[in-house]
């Protein structure tokens, strides 16, 4: 079993309610548990256009499925929750993001672990931090020394 986790958002069609069903629906995923799930945050949208905030979290998992088919099951949950993958970093009802896969490092066209931009987003960081303080990525970076270099984004805990 590896320990993994996964950043939830959406500002489209009662985010709320969108991360509540999502996070129900990983539990789900065969040979993987839903451990435990980060406080809710609101920020600003990073995209295109005029966005809603979004609404985030982070959630733990362990799972025994190989990298590509969580990530088939996560983007499964997507679809049924109305994802469509129409504008990169447009406003969607749901997104599921692979941030951690126990210590690996992947590098695969549909998948890249440690995810590459997090270390860009105080949404991934600070609820991944209310989780897992002590976290050091994959390449030894320390959680606490990205989160005090991360760009703020109007980051509010709910």
């Amino acid at each position: 079993m590896q320990t993994v986790y996964i950043g939830l958002g959406s500002n489209l069609s009662e985010p709320n309610k969108q991360l509540r069903s999502a996070l129900s629906a990983t539990d789900q995923i065969p040979n993987t548990r839903l451990l435990r799930c980060s406080s809710y945050y609101s920020s600003a949208p990073v995209g295109p256009g005029e966005q809603p905030d979004y609404l985030n979290a982070v959630a733990e998992l362990q799972t025994a499925l190989p990298p590509l088919k969580l990530l088939d099951q996560l983007q499964s949950i997507e679809l049924a929750h109305g994802r469509e993958r129409s504008i990169r970093w447009g406003a969607r009802t749901l997104d599921l993001d692979i941030l951690l896969f126990g210590q690996s490092q992947i590098d695969l066209p549909r998948l890249q672990v440690p995810h590459p931009r997090m270390n860009e987003r105080n949404f991934v960081l600070q609820p991944l931090a209310e989780l897992a303080p002590e976290a050091e990525l994959p390449g030894g970076e320390s959680l606490q020394a990205l989160l005090q270099s991360c760009p703020d984004n109007r980051l509010n805990k709910i």
